[in-house]
This record gives structure tokens, sequence and C-alpha cells, in this order.
């Protein structure tokens, strides 16, 4: 009886849920080991972390540029399509169907199962099939929520930000008063030069950005904001400051209460740091650091899916995906349809290997983004941007990305060109399918629109009925 689209319900609130819920997830309670590991010492750790904080920043600001100035959802592959083309468009969306986005999420969905599990089997380390499986259950309710409501999951989304923030007090507060009465023995020799392996440090830095990225998480659903041109600047500036400040004050409690060694050999960080330092809350906070993550898997599916939603209005993706539900208002095929890759990749996956995997392709296809800011603004000098940062910012931010690409090939060869096949592997995809008419010139198969038709009736679902953007 009404007609069907997205609506905008995404309010500057929201918005700056989704972002905190989206950046203080697993990230924070996972990869200090990584960062400290790749950088060698404590010292060098901080400076890894504060420095992603500020290239988290810059990119933020490019994006919340690219947001005024193009009004499309869809985040980086709307803006890869608009400013540099189809086809490197394409190879991001291959890339983040088949290796960013399971990756990511299985990364999360371990971490999640890993930490709800920790108070029940401390101070033994949980079982991994135990862990996989309640990182699979985890994962599928988040999916059914998204599935079913979108007011509901920005709702969850909100609660959840509540609960990150309150999840980093506890590890903030307790390891403040320790350093105020004096606790600085695992800060002596923090800058020690003799652990530092330059060719690792771009492996810190993807283990720091990883903590940090959901940044970018507002562009994904840019036509279900209200008042964009406002709420995304400004949601954006205000989120990734609290993020900065309260990841460092998390980093500098872990080490005041946790040696180097501690926070190396321990598999749960934040669970070493209650074990030592508020053994009243040892079973809390690991319920509080699953509950971050639950809240990052919230948002993850929350934004992807528009992603493929957007791709497939656009021609690059099967009709089906950029459906909605009759009722529901929301897009049922694309929620649904990562759920086979998260759950080969949580049930083979490790967490470092797959953050390694995940990271090139990730950072190679955000730098192309912030390349298209310059590009675009060079194509359109005319157009006038309510939201307009110096160029020095899309400058080094895409610079440092790519340099930092290219750098990671020496820093982990394996896992980094096992990404890089996986994005070339999309070319002769995008050829042989995108532009069949040319190298194929026949019609497709004529059962993918019964098949179509058949699914489009089983989900209930109908192609948007107005233009949103």
């Amino acid at each position: 009886e009404e007609a069907v689209f997205l609506r905008k319900k995404i309010t500057l609130l929201r918005a700056f849920s989704l972002l905190i819920g989206s950046m203080v997830g697993s990230g924070i309670f996972i990869s200090p080991k990584g960062v400290l590991q790749n950088s060698g010492s404590v010292g060098f750790s901080l400076v890894v972390w504060f420095a992603c904080g500020l290239l988290s920043m810059f990119g933020a600001l490019c994006y919340a540029e690219l947001g005024t100035r193009i009004t499309k959802s869809g985040g980086h592959y709307i803006y890869i399509l608009e400013t540099l083309g189809p086809l490197p468009s394409f190879l991001f969306l291959w890339a983040e169907f088949f290796a960013i986005r399971p990756a990511n999420s299985a990364v999360v969905s371990l971490a999640f199962g890993r930490y709800m599990l920790e108070p029940f089997f401390a101070p033994c380390a949980a079982p991994v099939p135990a862990v996989k499986l309640v990182s699979l259950l985890g994962y599928y309710t988040v999916l059914t929520l998204n599935s079913w409501s979108v007011t509901w999951s920005a709702r969850l989304q909100t609660a959840l930000s509540i609960v990150k923030l309150l999840a980093l007090a506890l590890i903030i507060v307790p390891g403040m008063m320790l350093l105020a009465q004096g606790h600085t023995e695992n800060f002596q020799n923090a800058f020690d030069r003799q652990s530092l392996v330059l060719d690792k440090l771009p492996l810190a830095f993807y283990a720091g950005m990883f903590a940090y990225s959901g940044w970018f998480q507002t562009s994904f659903v840019r036509e279900e904001l209200v008042r964009p041109e406002r709420n995304i600047p400004l949601a954006v500036i205000v989120s990734v400051i609290t993020v900065i400040v309260g990841y460092m004050l998390t980093n500098v409690s872990y080490y005041t209460v946790l040696g180097r060694q501690d926070v190396l050999a321990s598999p749960a960080v934040a669970v070493s740091f209650v074990q030592r330092a508020f053994k009243s809350l040892i079973s809390v906070v690991p319920v509080l650091v699953a509950l971050s993550c639950f809240g990052t898997m919230n948002g993850g599916i929350f934004t992807f899916s528009r992603t493929l939603f957007v791709a497939s209005r656009e021609g690059q993706w099967p009709p089906l995906f950029s459906m909605i539900h009759i009722r529901r208002h929301t897009p049922l095929p694309s929620v649904m349809l990562m759920f086979p890759l998260v759950t080969a990749m949580v049930c083979i996956g490790d967490i470092y290997h797959l953050l390694n995997f995940f990271s090139f392709s990730r950072w190679l296809f955000i730098g192309l983004a912030t390349l298209g800011l310059i590009v675009h603004r060079h194509r359109h000098p005319e157009l006038r941007s309510p939201f307009k940062v110096p160029l020095f910012v899309p400058v080094f931010f895409t610079i440092i990305c790519l340099f930092t690409v290219a750098m990671s090939f020496y820093s982990d060869p394996v896992n980094i060109s096992i990404g890089c096949m996986v994005v070339l592997s999309g070319f002769p995809v995008y050829y042989l399918i995108i532009h069949r008419q040319i190298f194929l010139p026949f019609p497709p198969p004529p059962f993918s629109d019964y098949l179509t038709h058949k699914l489009q009736l089983l989900l209930e679902v109908v192609q948007q009925e107005i233009k949103t953007y």
C-alpha cells in the first residue's frame, strides 16, 4: 500500500553511533598485539597508534567531501565508479565480496566468539570449535536483524556504541589510576631501536588501521542519511577524534598493567588486562568486548549490503540484489548474500592471517577512492561542495595508502600475493560478463531471468520505486 524504497532513517545521533560502533570493535582488543609485534617496542607502537588515528582522520575528511559531492550510497565502490570508471570499481566490488568483507567479518566474528566464551573457560583458552560455533551464531543473529528492520538495526547500533565506550572506560580508568601512582616501569626504554624492523612496519600499520577502520561507514548509507551535507562531516570529525583519544588512553593502560612480553603472549589482551588489574570484573569485561564486536558486525552488514544494492542498481551485479522487501523495506537479498563466504572463513581462518589477507585489498582501493577525489576536483572545478578539505590532505593520504600497499609485499609476500591475485582475477570476469555484449555477443541464459523471478517471489522483494539520490 506504500511505496517501496530505503527510508531516510539515519539521524546525526545514529550516524555518530554507526561510526563509533564500527570503529570501536574487535580491533582495539586484538590489534595491540599485532601492532607491538610488528613495530618492535612499546614507544614505537604508541607512535603507530597515533599515526593511524591521524591517517584515519585524513581519510575520513576526504570521504566526507566525497559524500557531499557524490549523492549516491555505496562508499568506496560508488566513489571509484564515479571518478575512475567502471573497471576499477568492479575490481573493488570483486575483491570486496570475495576477500575483503568476508575476511573482515570473520575476524570480528572470531573475536566475538573468543571473548564471549572467555569467562566460561578461564584460565584456560576456549576450545576452537566452540569459539567458531559461537562466532557463527553471533553473525547469523546480526544477519537476521538486518534482514528484519532498518530501525531496529540502527537502535541496536546506538545502544552498543554506549556499551563500547563503557568497555573502553573500564580499561582506561584502572590503567590511569596505576599510572598516576607511579607505575611507569613498563615504559622504561620504550623506544628500543634494536627490536625495530622497518620492513614489518606496514603490517603494524595494517593492524592499527584495522582497529580504526569504520570511519568511512556513513558513505555507504548516504541516501538514508538525514541532512547528509551537514551530518556527514560533523559525525565524522567528532567520532574520529573521540576514537583517537580513547585508543591512545586504552593502549597506555594496557602497557601500564601488562609488560611487552605479556601483550605479545596474550591471545586476548583485554582479558589479560582485567585478570591483572581489575579481578572483580573478570567476567564482565569480556562480555562487554564481545558486545562491542557484535556492534561492529552489525555495522558491517548494514553498510556492505548497501554496496551490493548500489552495484546491482548500476548494472555490475545481478539485478536481484537491487531489490527491497515489500514490507520490511530492507535490501534483503544483499543482506543475505554474504553468509556462505563468512561461514567458510570463520571455519578455516586464523585472525592474523586474515588481517593481512584483506588489508592489502582494502587499502589499495581506499587509496584509489581518495585519488578519485583529486580527479573529480580537476574534472569538475565548477562544483561547489558544501564541505571541502585542503588539497594536501587527499594527496598525502593517497600516497601513504599506496606506499603502504607497495611495502607490504616485502613484509608478508604470501598473504599479500593472494590478495593481489584475488583482485586480478576480476579482470576476466569484468570483460566476459560486464562487457559480454562486446566479447560474447549473445543474450544471457534464459534460466537467469526465471531464477531471478522465482527468488523475487520467494523473498518478497521488488525494485526500488522512488529515486533517493
